[in-house]
């Protein structure tokens, strides 16, 4: 007898759980040496097959840009292996001789990994990567409309684990998928916890399943160019970080806040990098087909270039053309793009100096992108700082193009595909997640003596309890306590 889809998809979400808490049973038990072994042959794995990922993806979801997924691909596994490899995350990770403390890793247990449908061959071999780092098994449960090219993402990476020792199943991916099996992965008691990317209705259940979780939230990202910007190299890390595989990394730019001493020449600049500016009717055109009612993003033009955009609202857009540009006066549901756009379409704003440019970034922010990112174009040190000091977000990125900046490719950052938008942003995490927000980590502490108390003075004690004896509304419990008082007094009193 065949089971009903939604069975099957249950029963497959259990069954790669109880398989995953064998390999993670076991693979707690590995090495430095031998995770370390691992976790590189998984890195050479996803590099190797980096571009046929990335094909996969386009051909599946019909989002983004093949050169770029290749590119995100190679990221996840090259940069990301080579930023955490030298991580300890195995045993002692940690004597301190003074305070005689040593702190050990260990790992989580089995994690379940919530891919998204924009990014998914890249954020599964990342995932993967940091699981394994910290010695934990994963199962993917991917997004509907990306589930042959997530599966066969993490069938490469577990195919690459095991090769190099780790064992069967580590790593998994849901084939069936509905959202019975989407629950189940996130509330079996085999679970662990949760590491979700992925829309804000998703992360919301990952953080109500009753489970520890990691979850992202939605980056509505302003830039704001400041007058002292270099305009050439702000406007093309701009077009940059918008056309960046079409605009699907949560951290590229929203909306464009400038100075209007500056606006022109930067107008300018973005059109000789490929921006396409448009006229108030066009605005209103591109809205229609962009934004659904409810002020969310239209799935069907999410990952789209220009010119996809442009048919579907019936306007003419140069084949050169970038990203699409929408000038607008105001924030919130009257001018629908000044909300988040995963797709290749800018707000634009001109404000009067940096403190109007501050408020607005604030409006922009507070309609969905609080904790996440901010861009800042300017070389005045004194209003970077003060912007961030005063914006409610994480991430403020300098000189360089949001997309690429917030996932640590074009920053310091540590190079992730889950950015933590921290409490304002309704996650528990504020960093860009890596293999350390995966450990647990255990203490063992030696006795260093006894901390210095205070000098207690019996007079004062005495008087507190005659002070206390003599207060009214005694009720039975406390007319005993008052008789125990009484007696200790009168011992006082005899000692005297």
């Amino acid at each position: 007898m065949e089971l009903d889809r939604d069975l099957a998809s249950l029963q497959e979400a259990r069954n790669l759980l109880k398989a995953a808490r064998v390999a993670q049973e076991s693979l707690k038990e590995f090495s430095r040496e031998q995770v370390d072994a691992i976790v590189k042959a998984m890195k050479e794995a996803g590099e190797a097959e980096s571009c046929r990922l990335a094909a996969l993806a386009v051909q599946e979801t019909g989002m983004g840009r093949y050169e770029d997924k290749c590119f995100k691909n190679y990221f996840a596994a090259h940069h990301v292996y080579e930023y955490i490899k030298d991580m300890k995350t195995v045993g002692i990770v940690n004597k301190d001789a003074v305070a005689k403390i040593w702190e050990i890793a260990e790992p989580v247990g089995v994690i379940a990994g919530i891919i998204p449908t924009t990014n998914p061959t890249s954020t599964t071999i990342f995932k993967a990567l940091i699981a394994l780092k910290a010695r934990n098994a994963i199962v993917f449960s991917p997004h509907p409309s990306a589930v042959r090219c997530t599966a066969e993402t993490a069938r490469v990476m577990n195919k690459a684990a095991v090769a190099a020792g780790a064992p069967a199943n580590v790593i998994s991916c849901l084939t069936n998928v509905s959202l019975e099996a989407t629950q189940e992965l996130m509330k079996n008691p085999i679970t662990s916890i949760i590491l979700a990317t992925g829309g804000s209705a998703l992360v919301r259940a990952a953080y109500s399943s009753g489970k520890p979780a990691l979850g992202v939230g939605p980056g509505n990202v302003p830039a704001f160019v400041e007058r002292t910007a270099n305009l050439a190299n702000a406007a093309a890390a701009i077009v940059k970080g918008k056309s960046f595989d079409n605009g699907t990394i949560c951290a590229s730019e929203q909306a464009i806040v400038a100075e209007s001493c500056i606006a022109e020449e930067l107008i300018e600049q973005l059109r000789r990098n490929g921006a396409h500016f448009l006229d108030p009717a066009e605005v209103a055109k591109v809205s229609a087909v962009v934004m659904l009612p409810n002020n969310g993003v239209n799935s069907r033009i999410v990952g789209k270039d220009p010119q996809f955009i442009g048919k579907m609202a019936g306007i003419s857009v140069p084949p050169h053309a970038k990203c699409l540009i929408a000038p607008l006066d105001g924030v919130g549901p009257q001018w629908p793009l000044s909300y988040e756009k995963l797709t290749t379409v800018l707000a634009f704003y001109k404000v009067k100096d940096w403190h109007e440019g501050c408020e607005r970034c604030l409006q922009l922010l507070a309609l969905g992108g609080i904790g996440h990112s901010l861009a800042i174009h300017s070389n005045d040190e004194a209003i970077i700082q003060e912007f961030a000091l005063k914006k409610p977000i994480f991430r403020i990125l300098v000189n360089t193009p949001a997309a690429l900046g917030g996932v640590g490719a074009t920053t310091a950052l540590a190079p992730s595909f889950t950015l933590g938008c921290g409490t304002w942003g309704g996650s528990s995490v504020s960093d860009n997640v890596s293999p350390m927000h995966l450990i647990n980590t255990k203490r063992v502490a030696w006795h260093t003596g006894l901390p210095e108390g205070p000098k207690v003075q019996p007079l004062v004690a005495a008087a507190q309890a005659e002070e206390y004896a003599g207060s009214p509304s005694m009720t039975p419990d406390s007319r005993l306590i008052q008789a125990v008082v009484e007696e200790v007094l009168r011992a006082m009193k005899a000692a005297r």
